[in-house]
C-alpha cells in the first residue's frame, strides 16, 4: 500500500485490526477519497478506530495517524460528541444524521467547516468488519454543500440553521489566519460574544486567553484601570499594582463589549493602543507593548454615534476593519428550534435532568417575536426547566408572555425595539422579564453565582440587571 494511503488502526484493546479488515478499509478509503470524502470509524466508546488519510489534507500531515485511539470529541467537539452531545446520543439510539455542519479541528490545527453524516454500523457488518467498529462518520468540506441546507451547523460553540448565520460562520473561517480588528454589531442578546469566541478559537491565537470586558458596566475611571491596569498609589484604594486586561490578553484576544458606551477620554487611549500598540498603566510612565488582538461589539448604531459626535471617527475605522452584523432572532426563525433544543440540553446537563420540548410548546416559541433575542430564549429554557413537572415541556411551562403575547402590550416588538433609541433606559424593560428573573433566582435558592453562570453573565452584570429590574430576594 502507498504510505500516504495506509492508516494503521489500533483499537483501544491494543490488538491491531486483521489484515483483511485493513485491506477493506484501505479500499473504502481510496474510493471515498477519489470523490473528496473522508471517513472515520468509531468503537463503542466513541474512540477513533480508523481515520481516512484525507484528513491530512484537511488539517495537516500526520493528523489521521495521530487521531487513532482518541475520542471523536477531540476532532468534532463536545457539543456534538460529548456525553450530552446530540449526535452521540442519536448514534446510541441507532439513528442516522445527514448533512450536519461542524467545526473540524485537532490540537493546534486551523479549523475547517465540514458537513458530516453519521450512522451506526448494522449488526450484520460484524461479519465483514472488525466487531469493535460500531459507528461511521462521513466528512466533506462544507463549501461543497448547497446553501439551502436546513440542518443545524455547529461552529466553535455556535449553532444555527439560517443562511445568514452560516454566512457568518464562513466569514469566521476565512479569518482564521487574520489578526485584523473585528467589529460585531447587532441587537442585545443576539450572540455577539459567541461569534467573537468563534473568531478567537479559529485564529492563530486560539491557545491564548480570551478576555472579555463590558465597556458599559463600569464608570470611566474604573474602566481605565480595568483595561490598562494601575500601580500602587495611583488613586485612593490602589493598594497594590494591578495588571490590566490588555496585558492579561497578551497573545490572545481582548473582547470589548458595548464599545459604543466608551467614554471620550478612553476612546483617545484606545486609539493610541490600536495605532501604536503601546499603553501605560494608570499612575505609571513606563510604556508597555499591547500584544492582544482586538474584537469589539456594540448594540448601538455607531454611525449615528459618529454623526452625534459621541464616537471618534478615527477610532471607528480602526475598530471596524472587518464588520460582522449578527441578525436578530426574529429575522432567522429557522434558528429558533435548534437553538432551543441546544439551550435546553445545556440547562438539563447542568441539573442532571432529561427534558424535551413538545410540538405545541415549540410552536409558541416559533411564533414569538423574541425582542430579547437568543439571551431571552436561553432564559425561557431555564425557566421552563425550573417549573416543568414532567419530562416534556408543555405550553403551560413557558412564561406567560410567550403563551399570550397579546396580553403584554408593554412588551416592545422586535421591530419596534430595533428602531427605538439606543439610549432607552434599562429600567423601562417589561415586568415580565423581572418576574422571570425572580423565578430563576428562586429556583437556584438565590445563589447569584449559579444564576450568572446559567445566563452566561458575570456576577456584576447580573447584579446590575437585578437593580435595573428592581428584583430583590424579598420582592
Amino acid at each position: 500500500m502507498a504510505a500516504n494511503s495506509e492508516i494503521l488502526c489500533l483499537p483501544s484493546e491494543g490488538q491491531p485490526l486483521s489484515s483483511d479488515t485493513q485491506i477493506a478499509l484501505h479500499g473504502v478509503t481510496r474510493v471515498l477519497a477519489s470523490v473528496g470524502r473522508a471517513f472515520v470509524c468509531l468503537d463503542a466508546d466513541f474512540r477513533i478506530v480508523h481515520a481516512s488519510y484525507l484528513l491530512d489534507g484537511l488539517l495537516g500531515e500526520g493528523v489521521a495517524r495521530d487521531l487513532v485511539g482518541r475520542g471523536i470529541d477531540e476532532l468534532l467537539g463536545s457539543e456534538l460528541f460529548g456525553t450530552k452531545g446530540s449526535l452521540r446520543n442519536a448514534l446510541l439510539e441507532g439513528q442516522r444524521r445527514e448533512g450536519w455542519r461542524a467545526t473540524l479541528q485537532f490540537k493546534d490545527t486551523a479549523s475547517r467547516l465540514v458537513s458530516i453524516t453519521t450512522a451506526p454500523l448494522p449488526d450484520e457488518s460484524a461479519e465483514i468488519c472488525d466487531p469493535r467498529m460500531r459507528y461511521v462518520i462521513l466528512l466533506r468540506p462544507a463549501e461543497e454543500d448547497e446553501m439551502c441546507s436546513t440542518a443545524p451547523a455547529f461552529y466553535s460553540g455556535a449553532i444555527a440553521s439560517s443562511s445568514a448565520m452560516q454566512r457568518i460562520f464562513r466569514l469566521v473561517e476565512t479569518l482564521q489566519h487574520s489578526e485584523a480588528a473585528v467589529l460585531i454589531t447587532g441587537e442585545s442578546g443576539t450572540g455577539k460574544e459567541v461569534v467573537a469566541r468563534a473568531i478567537h478559537q479559529s485564529s492563530p491565537r486560539s491557545n491564548g486567553p480570551f478576555i472579555a470586558v463590558n465597556c458599559g458596566a463600569l464608570p470611566a475611571e474604573l474602566l481605565e484601570s480595568e483595561l490598562f491596569g494601575h500601580v500602587r498609589g495611583a488613586f485612593t484604594g490602589a493598594v497594590r499594582d494591578r495588571v490590566g486586561r490588555f496585558e492579561m490578553a497578551s497573545h490572545g484576544t481582548l473582547f470589548l463589549d458595548e464599545i459604543g458606551e466608551l467614554h471620550p477620554h478612553l476612546q483617545v487611549k484606545l486609539l493610541r493602543v490600536l495605532q501604536e500598540r503601546q499603553f501605560e498603566r494608570v499612575g505609571e510612565s513606563v510604556t508597555r507593548t499591547a500584544r492582544a488582538r482586538i474584537i469589539s461589539a456594540t448594540n448601538v448604531d455607531l454611525r449615528l454615534a459618529l454623526r452625534q459626535g459621541r464616537l471618534r471617527e478615527d477610532l471607528f475605522y480602526r475598530l471596524c476593519v472587518v464588520p460582522i452584523e449578527v441578525p436578530p432572532l426574529r429575522e432567522r426563525r429557522e434558528d429558533i428550534s435548534p437553538l432551543a433544543r441546544h439551550l435546553l440540553n445545556r440547562v438539563t446537563a447542568q441539573h442532571g435532568l432529561i427534558r424535551r420540548i413538545s410540538p405545541q410548546a415549540m410552536r409558541l416559541l416559533l411564533e414569538y417575536s423574541w425582542p430579547g433575542n437568543v439571551r431571552e430564549l436561553a432564559n425561557v429554557m431555564e425557566y421552563a426547566v425550573a417549573v416543568a413537572r414532567m419530562e416534556t415541556i408543555l405550553p403551560e411551562d413557558l412564561p406567560e408572555e410567550i403563551r399570550a403575547p397579546l396580553a403584554f402590550p408593554h412588551r416592545l416588538s422586535g421591530e419596534h425595539r430595533a428602531s427605538s433609541s439606543p439610549d432607552l433606559h434599562p429600567a423601562e424593560e417589561p415586568s415580565g422579564e423581572a418576574m422571570r428573573l425572580a423565578a430563576l433566582l428562586e429556583s437556584h435558592h438565590w445563589n447569584r453565582s449559579e444564576v450568572a453562570r446559567a445566563l452566561g453573565l458575570s456576577r456584576t452584570t447580573l447584579w446590575r440587571k437585578m437593580r435595573e429590574l428592581r428584583v430583590t430576594e424579598h420582592s
